[in-house]
């Protein structure tokens, strides 16, 4: 068997990072894309797989893959970042698999809304959630079950929640979840549920072990721990790589940038030490949930080390902080992060 491609962070179930360079183009391949699995893969086969439709709903519904394909196809390009990506970044290092910054990839995803599945059962007054549930499961906090997360009834409800089953153009990849998939553009990957095999209108919070347990924020402080959702505004330098030799003269430096809570409203770039920023040029998306390009020029500079900073801002008025805020899991690590580079 060939060596997968990706940085493996765990072998088995696979957790893999998408490697530096796969980062530069604004669509990641699949064989490329960032891989986060809490069980190992089930074996499922798209043409006998059913999910169910139930809880608090008018007509309960068991549908199979066709019948699904007969829905409004929608497509859309997001950025997936997992909950524990720049995990490292924190100190000290909270238990978890060790991600550095590769846990985050962008894809072309196809498929159904969720809506429209929902709409077919009709949600009945007092809906309060949706726990999509998943076929993989084993064993977390010392029993048997599934991966399952909720969502509040209004983001299961946006027409641009998916219910995927293409990825960049060709079916699902079984390790990205085949036949079937959850996408919730702008969450952290742990709400877009792979292996989808049942759907639970919910009139009371789930309450599961990955909703209440894991995937959450607890600073400890004291304050209660909260599910994880949004990601958090975060930018990242694709060109140079770090430990790239440049020459002395003038280079364009570029990256992405993104936010689940609005789009990028600017990207700052800091040389070396010191607290000099200065403004990037920022690109609009392409597709209303991919990261967003940004470019700065970056002028002559003098041989020896040198690190490139950067920072984003998106229009609801959140920062990339200077330092990650540590947190009992190790979620939502969106500190600025240095580059490290040499000219000669």
């Amino acid at each position: 068997m060939a060596p997968d491609p990706r940085v493996v962070v765990r072998p088995a179930p696979l957790c893999a990072e998408t490697p530096e360079e796969a980062l530069a183009p604004e669509i990641t391949p699949a064989g490329l894309h960032y891989v986060r699995s809490n069980f190992p893969f089930p074996e499922l086969d798209a043409r006998t797989h059913r999910i169910r439709v139930e809880g608090a709903v008018g007509e309960p519904l068991e549908l199979g893959m066709e019948e699904l394909g007969r829905l409004p196809r929608r497509t859309l390009g997001v950025t997936l970042e997992c909950a524990g990506n720049d995990r490292l970044s924190l100190a000290p290092l909270p238990a978890g698999e060790l991600w550095g910054g590769g846990a985050v990839a962008a894809a072309e995803w196809g498929g159904v809304s969720l809506a429209d599945v929902l709409a077919r059962a009709g949600v009945v007054p007092g809906a309060r959630e949706v726990l999509v549930e998943a076929a993989d499961h084993g064993v977390a906090g010392g029993s048997e079950i599934r991966f399952a997360r909720s969502l509040p009834l209004e983001k299961a409800l946006h027409p641009d929640t998916l219910l995927a089953f293409e990825m960049n153009g060709a079916p699902l990849p079984r390790e990205h979840g085949a036949p079937l998939r959850l996408v919730v553009p702008g969450w952290y990957g742990m709400a877009s549920v792979k292996w989808v095999s049942r759907v639970a209108v919910l009139t009371e919070p789930f309450a599961g072990y990955f909703q209440r347990e894991r995937y959450v924020l607890d600073f400890g402080d004291g304050a209660p721990a909260v599910p994880v959702a949004e990601m958090a505004v975060k930018a990242v330098v694709t060109e140079p790589q770090g430990g790239e030799v440049l020459g002395t003269g003038p280079v364009t430096v570029r990256g992405w940038a993104w936010s689940g809570a609005a789009s990028v409203a600017r990207v700052q770039v800091a040389v070396d030490g010191g607290d000099a920023w200065h403004d990037a040029r920022v690109h609009p998306a392409s597709g209303g949930y991919l990261w967003q390009r940004w470019e700065y020029e970056w002028a002559d500079r003098a041989p020896g080390r040198h690190t490139l900073r950067v920072r984003a801002h998106d229009a609801a008025g959140n920062v990339q902080p200077d330092a990650p805020r540590w947190n009992r899991l190790g979620y939502g690590a969106n500190a600025v992060r240095a580059v490290v580079v040499q000219a000669r």
